[in-house]
């Protein structure tokens, strides 16, 4: 097994253990507040500091680590480090700058978020940001320890910062029910601070040592702010956009607010566990292969590991989708948590992650323009992706409600996706689109008979056992062993190399 294989491996899963505790929390807090107001305020104060503020910390990192490696080639790994003290400080900086003026505004900052909020609801929900707004500090450093642990071969650590995250959380849950919700913000406050405390010591043996250095005159860090400008604008308006859906989310009522968060919650364990580990091992190495200038092998590279995504990342969409019911039932209905609420968070969810493949690849394309030192690019994409997605909102919302936020998102990512296959194949010519277009039509024709089988393979499960959590997880379970050997026989008859490699892979 290749090195870069062994170790997607095992982040996934380090990943895979730390992801099920976050779901453990979710339905924590489902069965504690359900859908309640007291839960869709949460989701909306929790949201603001990431999504607004974080936003340069977030530019900053992904632009740290293709500086990183060209630093390292010419002046060393001292010189490297003494750029990452820069960055760290001028992230330090910048963050308490925004943290502040975050305080002082924070009444029409969460009128921006929370367009229906009035009230005891927006008063909450003004307290709450106020608690939460300084822990961009720690998220901002916490991002650039992340890439620099990354760059250094060392992942393992980033996969597991929501370990402590979801225990402090699940902890802080369980004392808030019979204390004070106030119980609930400052212990996420303290989870959040965690995650950048976490990766301090494995940061130390990788040889960083903070220095209040901030050289402005660095030339990698005029490299940096180059790069960065655009890729804030790239993360700005794809946070706007998510603001946009959450905002406009916030007219249709708290059970829809908080539907939303547990549906994305389910999202993002899917992206978290696939995408998230491999963009964190490809980026890095992308980025080496153009300091090193070989092209052929980021061609061979970018175009494998988009067909190794979609292989992977098909056959869970459709089971995630049509298994979106029981799925949600299974993990949150109880106690606060209502049946009306489980048809409401599968309907999300299932409209969902039909766009978490072009999520998924349109991310692995951005990293690649990222890699060739090209930020412009990705930027002018998002935006015209973002514009689709607010002016299908805007149409849709009224005649589809909460379903017409979600289809509006999943259609404009295909259109993102599309841009940036066309963007990118512009700019490094043929990088083997048609094999990739070849491997995601056998991956979908394959995935469809999947999700036939894995639909039916459910109902006669639910006829023998009826319903209840018990049933439910034993439908899952004997489901997803069905469809993995319905898709890989599938994809054996369509000889796609992708399934062997697979194969190859878990027999090591």
């Amino acid at each position: 097994m290749s090195k870069v294989a062994k170790t997607t491996v095992i982040l996934m899963g380090l990943t895979i253990f730390s992801k099920i505790i976050g779901l453990i929390r979710e339905s924590v807090m489902a069965a504690t507040y359900g859908t309640t107001m007291y839960k869709a305020v949460y989701d909306i104060s929790n949201n603001i500091p990431v999504v607004i503020f974080a936003i340069i910390a977030t530019a900053i990192a992904t632009s740290y680590i293709p500086v990183y490696n060209k630093v390292y080639i010419h002046d060393g790994r001292d010189g490297a480090l003494r750029f990452t003290n820069s960055i760290i400080n001028i992230v330090i900086t910048l963050c308490i700058i925004l943290s502040i003026l975050g305080i002082i505004f924070v009444r029409p900052i969460v009128r921006v978020f929370a367009l229906g909020y009035t009230g005891e609801s927006f008063e909450l929900a003004v307290n709450f940001t106020r608690v939460l707004l300084p822990t961009i500090i720690t998220v901002g450093v916490a991002n650039i320890l992340t890439s620099f642990l990354q760059v250094n071969d060392n992942f393992h650590i980033p996969a597991l910062i929501g370990l402590p995250y979801n225990i402090i959380i699940i902890t802080s849950i369980l004392l808030s029910k019979h204390t004070s919700i106030y119980v609930l913000i400052i212990g996420t406050f303290i989870a959040i601070s965690s995650k950048m405390v976490f990766m301090i010591p494995s940061s130390i043996k990788k040889g960083l040592r903070y220095k209040p250095r901030f050289d402005l005159k660095d030339e990698a860090i005029r490299e940096v702010v180059v790069l960065v400008l655009p890729v804030l604008i790239g993360v700005g308006v794809q946070q706007i956009n998510a603001t946009v859906d959450k905002s406009l989310a916030t007219t249709l009522g708290y059970n829809i607010v908080s539907s939303f968060g547990y549906g994305l919650k389910l999202y993002e364990f899917v992206q978290a566990i696939f995408i998230v580990n491999i963009l964190s091992i490809v980026y890095p190495r992308l980025a080496q292969f153009t300091a090193n200038d070989k092209m052929n092998e980021f061609k061979k590279s970018l175009k494998k590991t988009m067909n190794v995504v979609t292989v992977t990342l098909l056959p869970i969409v459709v089971g995630a989708a049509v298994l979106s019911i029981p799925v949600v039932r299974m993990l949150y209905q109880r106690k606060s948590f209502t049946p009306e609420d489980t048809i409401i968070t599968a309907n999300i969810m299932s409209i969902y992650v039909i766009g978490l493949l072009a999520f998924s690849l349109r991310d692995i394309v951005t990293r690649g323009f990222y890699s060739l030192h090209d930020s412009k690019t990705p930027m002018i994409n998002s935006v015209i992706a973002v514009v689709c997605n607010i002016t299908l909102n805007l149409l849709l919302i009224k005649p589809l409600g909460y379903k017409g936020l979600a289809i509006s998102t999943t259609v404009s990512a295909f259109i993102g996706l599309i841009l940036f296959i066309i963007s990118i194949r512009k700019k490094i010519g043929d990088f083997g689109i048609r094999s990739f277009a070849k491997v995601g039509l056998s991956a979908t024709i394959s995935a469809g008979v999947m999700g036939v089988a894995v639909f039916f393979s459910f109902r006669l499960s639910s006829q023998a056992l009826g319903i209840s959590i018990f049933a439910d997880m034993i439908g899952l379970i004997a489901s997803v062993i069905v469809g993995a050997i319905v898709y890989a026989a599938m994809l054996y008859l369509l000889k796609v190399e992708e399934l062997f490699e697979i194969i190859d892979i878990l027999k090591k």
